[in-house]
């Protein structure tokens, strides 16, 4: 383990589970200016809640960061000087640094299907969201896109709340496939009691005002959700940072940029392999672990490697319900499922385990 002398100036890009948590393991030690636009947490984790009128307001990112050398700049990075190591700001301001963290996260990616983008409500936008729903003057259809853990706990979460709103799920494969069978058979039995049609094997084609046009047929929507899939940001791919396939930054085992090493990445921006576990999917399960082991290292309180092994993945099903699957070090699905009650509550544990952990 290593011991730091001398400061540095350490900015970090996005505020989001990977991006605080790195920041405040850095600023016991160093001054760091935290760039982000948001006044407040984004408890991402939760925005199915907040679809459905549960979510609150979460606390202020200077009361997180209260007790470290933090500054909080409000406002969005536009373009990355790698070369002379400055971050341009929307508000026509620059930054100099001399460690970059870059934890910018991911957004919803519309796969360039016609109409998505105008005529669906993304994850980004669950208050508006709520607020169309809770408006208005008619119940009708609600079609919620992508049949992955987003699209399954908003589906779920918003035919609880408006029990007079019919809901549909639509999945170009299989909703909740990668489930063992034991937790695939308790999602689509949440799902049935719930009264939320299953649309699978659907890829959507178009987005109309009217609904879906998917490869199974039309369907016919009023109101359109979109939780497809997720894209990383692409101001790393445009700065010149090294990148996969995906767009997501190429990084060591210390989490650092392989083609400008005093950039470390982090978060659904970073394409991480781990020894024994592989490569890591996007999602809180990973990105708190990196914030936090690279606010380690960046203190001096580790050199070792970044480690990380899959413990399970877990669902919200509604207030009632819920789902834990228990997985191997490498995510793939053991046996083992808790539903109902049981899973509900390991579920609210996780999530209150987070909060804390960036509290």
């Amino acid at each position: 383990m290593s011991s730091t002398t001398t400061e540095k100036r350490i900015v970090v890009l996005g505020a989001g589970y990977a991006g605080l948590s790195a920041a405040k393991g850095a600023g016991k030690h160093h001054p760091v200016t935290l760039v982000a636009p948001e006044e407040r947490l984004l408890h991402r984790i939760r925005q199915h809640e907040a679809a459905a009128g549960h979510g609150r307001d979460w606390p202020a990112l200077s009361q997180l960061a209260r007790g470290r050398r933090i500054e909080h700049r409000r406002a969005r990075a536009v373009e990355l000087d790698l070369a002379g190591h400055k971050v341009l700001l929307d508000d026509g301001t620059a930054l100099g640094y001399d460690t970059l963290v870059y934890a910018l996260g991911s957004r919803t990616a519309w796969h360039d299907v016609p109409g998505a983008a105008e005529h669906a409500y993304p994850v980004e936008r669950a208050a508006e969201l709520h607020r169309r729903l809770r408006d208005a003057d008619r119940p009708g259809t609600i079609a919620v896109v992508g049949g992955g853990a987003t699209g399954i706990e908003l589906a779920t979460e918003l035919a609880e709340a408006h029990p007079r709103w019919r809901v549909r799920i639509v999945a170009a494969g299989q909703v909740g496939g990668w489930f063992s069978v034991k937790g695939r058979t308790h999602v689509r039995r949440a799902l049935d009691r719930l009264g939320v049609t299953v649309h699978e094997n659907a890829a959507v084609t178009e987005v109309t005002p009217a609904g879906l046009r998917t490869a199974a047929g039309p369907i016919e929507a009023d109101v359109t959700v979109w939780a497809a899939s997720m894209e990383p940001h692409p101001l790393a791919a445009e700065a010149g940072l090294t990148v996969d396939a995906r767009g997501r930054a190429v990084v060591d085992g210390h989490l650092r940029s392989v083609s400008h090493p005093d950039v470390h990445v982090i978060g659904d921006a970073a394409a991480v392999t781990v020894p024994g576990t592989g490569a890591l999917r996007m999602g809180c399960a990973t990105a708190l672990p990196m914030g936090q082991y690279l606010g380690k290292l960046l203190a001096g309180r580790t050199d070792e490697p970044f480690a990380f092994k899959y413990l399970a993945q877990c669902l919200s099903l509604g207030r009632r319900d819920g789902m834990l699957q228990l997985v191997r070090g490498d995510d793939s699905m053991r046996p083992t499922v808790l539903t109902g009650t049981a899973g509900r509550l390991a579920k609210a544990a996780i999530v209150a385990g987070v909060y804390s952990a960036l509290k």
